[in-house]
């Protein structure tokens, strides 16, 4: 495993004004314990995927999550390696679970399986 860079305030405090947007901070909450796909925080959230699209790509674009490819679907994560994972993990951690989220999606056959 590459050593991370260590965490400067400027990139400290965007992953906590991030962190600050209700939505991006359940997304953040529900992919500590779960790979996501942006279609399924659209049924999640009931919000269009262009706005979904926008709040993880914010995320993204600063290294705190990661995609990777399951055939067609794209499945999003915490990033390990981002500089300020240890910070926003723990923060993460202090919130109730949001496995509810992903409990309806399977009652409603919308989480997706790449197995």
């Amino acid at each position: 495993m590459i050593a991370k860079e260590a965490l400067t305030i400027d990139k400290a405090a965007m992953a906590l004004k991030l962190m600050g947007d209700k939505t991006r901070l359940t997304m953040l909450r529900i992919l500590t314990d779960h790979d996501c796909c942006v279609c399924e925080f659209v049924e999640i959230f009931n919000m269009s995927q262009p706005s979904i699209s926008q709040h993880v790509r914010k995320m993204k674009d600063i290294g705190m999550i990661k995609e990777k490819r399951h055939g067609q679907w794209i499945m999003y994560s915490l990033n390990e390696d981002f500089e300020g994972y240890d910070m926003v993990k723990s923060v993460l951690h202090l919130l109730p679970v949001q496995d509810h989220h992903l409990e309806e999606l399977i009652q409603k056959g919308k989480r997706i399986s790449c197995d």
